[in-house]
């Protein structure tokens, strides 16, 4: 169903309006509107007030006429009296009685008759608004009653109650339109003063802010209100100074980001040289053990540096490259990472790999690798600066596989993470416990295992740090028939 939508001109007409003007137009309005339901029931009492008026002043002439001598009034005095009453005629009846003052032949026909003896509040509404809109200038049968007698009725021209009616509208239009501009003026200053300015004040702030949003001397001061503007003032500044951080931290993140490619890209260089210089070792290397050991490792090290480096400098053009996942056996990945614990070989630090031979993984064996490298890591620099909490420094990695999935644990007995970073441990540049760290370890471990499909979490232990991963295998495809 097409939605309709709002008339242009009008529409226009109202943007044109600022927010104060809006809210003395809508204040002017209400009140106008208030004005009018007063105005309904007024008008309605002021006619059934002029009506009983006409019938008091008519029983007053009837009295008059009743105490007359027997040879009657003269005609000019029952002119005089009915001209008082503003009526026509005059009937009264009481007790069995019925008195007629009359000039001239009473009208044989009347608009319509009003029992004031009997009379509801919406038929009094209705009457009213008819006599003023809609009477012609046939008479009106008037009957209540009075004090003393059954009866008194009138017969009346109604122009004159239409003419103090419209008089009565008159003044009452008059006073609404005062009273709704002094109302509208006290209510505008009021509004202006409590809503508008401060409203005001916050959207100004709110452009000057976006302005230049990194500057912290733009943040909002919010005031002492306790109410929903000193809310919104306190919430605003909140905002602003939470977004003027993160730009200021992702403008040094993008800084700092280009300084690394840089880096990268010269050590990329450095590293081919090296990669080089080890070729040629591998080649001469002859009887030498050491040498025969070593160098295989160095050639692979070298290569996955530089396919590091590489890949760091494809960061700025995309995120990390989807993983080639197949399946591996875990255990020389793991094998391959025990050499670690020699960045601190002072501490003595042991590594305790519980990993089936059998065990296969479905996975990218470099950013597996990597993964494992920087848990690994980051525990032996734990271990080598604050020491083991209970027995020798030692590094644990388990793994299991349970269903369709694998679990690795990766184990210290070293001090344990903080509790004020545990809620942004894998946050870049935020999440590191150790000294000098950048907290980048554990958010680029985050993110591969991420792209594997599987969860990086820390496993609450007694003493030390634990961090479990759970790699899925991959769903099998589906066979065409």
């Amino acid at each position: 169903m097409r939605m309709e939508q709002p008339h242009p001109v009008r529409w226009r007409l109202w943007s044109h309006f600022g927010l104060s003007a809006r809210l003395l137009l809508l204040t002017i309005l209400f009140v106008m509107i208030a004005e009018v339901l007063i105005y309904v029931p007024s008008i309605a009492n002021y006619r059934l007030t002029w009506l009983n008026d006409r019938l008091a002043a008519a029983q007053i002439a009837a009295l008059v006429l009743d105490a007359a001598p027997e040879e009657g009034i003269s005609e000019e005095l029952e002119m005089r009296l009915l001209d008082g009453v503003g009526a026509r005629a005059i009937a009264l009846r009481a007790g069995g009685r019925r008195s007629l003052l009359a000039a001239g032949d009473v009208p044989a026909e009347v608009e319509k008759s009003v029992d004031l003896r009997t009379v509801r509040w919406s038929d009094l509404v209705r009457d009213a608004f008819h006599d003023l809109f809609f009477a012609s200038d046939q008479p009106i049968r008037v009957i209540g009653s009075g004090m003393g007698v059954d009866f008194v009725e009138l017969i009346l021209d109604p122009r004159p109650l239409r003419a103090a009616m419209l008089d009565v509208s008159r003044n009452i239009l008059l006073l609404s339109l005062l009273i709704s501009a002094i109302t509208a003026s006290f209510v505008y200053l009021t509004l202006q003063w409590v809503i508008v300015r401060p409203v005001r004040r916050l959207t100004g702030n709110i452009a000057e802010f976006s302005g230049h949003p990194e500057d912290a001397s733009r943040v909002i001061k919010p005031t002492n209100r306790a109410d929903e503007i000193g809310l919104a003032e306190q919430a605003l500044a909140r905002m602003e100074t939470t977004l003027a951080d993160e730009l200021r931290q992702k403008r040094r993140l993008a800084q700092l980001g280009l300084a690394v490619s840089k880096i990268n890209h010269e050590l990329r260089n450095m590293l081919t040289t090296a990669q080089l210089l080890t070729d040629r070792l591998d080649r001469g290397r002859g009887n030498d053990e050491a040498v025969q050991r070593i160098a295989p490792r160095l050639v692979a090290t070298l290569d996955r540096a530089i396919a590091f480096c590489e890949s760091t400098l494809a960061y700025g053009r995309a995120t990390e490259h989807l993983p080639q996942r197949r399946l591996i056996p875990l255990a020389p990945v793991i094998d391959d990472l025990a050499h670690l614990t020699d960045l601190a070989p002072e501490v003595g630090i042991g590594f305790d790999a519980e990993v089936p031979e059998d065990l296969m993984v479905d996975a990218d064996p470099d950013q597996l690798s990597r993964i494992l490298v920087n848990l690994i890591r980051n525990a032996v620099q734990a271990l080598s600066q604050t020491g083991a909490v209970e027995g020798h420094p030692c590094v644990k990695v388990k793994a299991a596989r349970e269903g369709r999935s694998v679990t690795i644990l990766v184990e210290d007995n070293g001090p344990g993470i903080p509790e004020r970073i545990r809620g942004d441990l894998f946050t870049p540049f935020q999440g590191s416990a150790r000294k000098g760290g950048a907290g980048l370890g554990l958010s680029i471990a985050s993110e591969l295992v991420g792209l594997h499909g599987g969860a990086i979490a820390l496993d609450p232990v007694r003493i030390g740090t634990r961090f479990m991963i759970t790699i899925p295998d991959r769903d099998a495809p589906e066979e065409t028939v």
